[in-house]
């Protein structure tokens, strides 16, 4: 009977308190209740304005989180290497930008000495058209000086159509030129039209006075006379017909004078013509050339000072053989 008793006791206590939590749930919701109704009375007689104030009052709406936009980082102002770099900006200049580490001017302060606070900071200018550049070879170089704090460089070639190399270093007061850094090969592009003939019109050389003389409007005869004269003379003052090597700035031609009459301009154009196996292939200059049906070509260059190498190479059709023929041309123009 104790037993019954107090367990009895221990249902009344736990009944008690549940009543006691329902009524404070009650209390607690009609308190949120006014409190909604107090921050908005004027809305208070909107239908369902009640439940929907209750139901935020459940639930909260965080702000989406705002990221602070991250400004790119500059970039550094060395990589910790030894390097220049040359590229192309037209047909007429370059430009170069250099890096040399503190340790390398340190070596080279040991090293030099005394001289070494003489030296002329130099890039030197390398045209290393169609060779392969061992560092002595060049057709020819030019230096040009900057300054000590100086990290890049705009260069004027003047050569339109030619390879260059830059190496970038220290002029002794001796003469001597100490190379740090050299740079990567570039080639500029013409500052006209291709020199290298589409092989379509790729043609024998006396077929070119027919071809010019219909161009000049003289028919098929051969361009000679008075009208052909003053036609090529019109055509090659005014660029038409002429070559990189007489566009180029180091070109001799310069104009007919106005106070004479008396004139003369002179223009060379190379032709390299062959013959191999028909279906042979053909490559000039690492270029591929289409063939005749009888396996002869004809290629057109212009000609312009300097020297020109032209490798030509032909493969056989089973490329089991091959057979290689290099002509190297030079020309100077001289004007006396």
């Amino acid at each position: 009977m104790a037993l019954m008793k107090r367990l009895k006791e221990k249902l009344k206590t736990i009944v008690s308190k549940g009543k006691k939590a329902k009524a404070s749930l009650k209390q607690l919701a009609r308190t949120r209740t006014q409190d909604v109704r107090k921050s908005a009375p004027a809305q208070e007689g909107v239908l369902g304005y009640q439940e929907t104030a209750v139901g935020t009052t459940k639930f909260s709406h965080p702000e989406p989180p705002r990221f602070k936009r991250a400004m790119p980082h500059e970039l550094p102002a060395g990589y910790g290497q030894d390097k220049i770099i040359l590229q192309v900006r037209d047909p007429w200049w370059l430009h170069s930008y250099w890096e040399v580490t503190q340790g390398t001017w340190e070596r080279f302060t040991q090293q030099l000495q005394d001289a070494f606070h003489h030296a002329k900071r130099v890039i030197r200018v390398y045209d290393v058209s169609q060779i392969i550049f061992n560092g002595r070879n060049a057709h020819r170089y030019f230096d040009i000086e900057v300054h000590p704090e100086a990290n890049n460089w705009y260069i004027d070639t003047a050569g339109p159509g030619r390879s260059w190399c830059v190496d970038y270093g220290l002029r002794l007061p001796n003469g001597e030129f100490i190379t740090i850094v050299r740079s990567n090969t570039v080639m500029t592009p013409l500052d006209g039209p291709s020199w290298i003939t589409d092989e379509e019109w790729m043609i024998p050389e006396e077929m070119f006075a027919k071809l010019y003389g219909m161009g000049f409007g003289l028919g098929q005869s051969s361009p000679v006379g008075k009208a052909w004269q003053e036609r090529v003379k019109k055509a090659l003052f005014s660029g038409v017909l002429a070559s990189p090597g007489i566009t180029s700035v180091s070109s001799p031609v310069r104009g007919i004078p106005k106070e004479r009459a008396f004139w003369l301009v002179v223009d060379c154009e190379l032709i390299v013509y062959g013959a191999t196996e028909p279906d042979a292939k053909l490559t000039v200059q690492g270029k591929s050339i289409k063939l005749r049906r009888d396996g002869t070509f004809t290629l057109l260059f212009a000609l312009p000072d300097g020297k020109q190498v032209i490798p030509v190479k032909a493969v056989s059709a089973d490329n089991e053989e091959e057979r290689s023929i290099t002509p190297i041309v030079t020309r100077e123009t001289k004007i006396g």
